[in-house]
């Protein structure tokens, strides 16, 4: 199990890839600021908002249920202990 920041920073990592993007492109086409992807996805940052993963889904041209209907959010720790 992991926690949910790293579940979605590798959902996104894997959607970059497929789509061949950089942090930089990934940034460019959700509208968004560099330093706020780089951040994230570098793990300096583990709280963007869901109205961010929208914007980064759109970028990459996909909906949020889609991004979250997939098998690494299956089995996420829970995060209040």
């Amino acid at each position: 199990m992991g926690t949910t920041d790293n579940a979605v920073r590798e959902r996104i990592r894997k959607l970059c890839q497929t789509k061949n993007y950089t942090i930089n492109k990934l940034a460019d086409v959700s509208g968004l600021n560099y330093s706020t992807v780089r951040d994230f996805m570098k793990g300096k940052n583990n709280n963007i908002g869901i109205i961010t993963i929208k914007k980064l889904c759109d970028g990459l041209d996909i909906s949020l249920y889609d991004f979250f209907h997939h098998e690494m959010f299956k089995n996420i720790e829970q995060e209040i202990k």
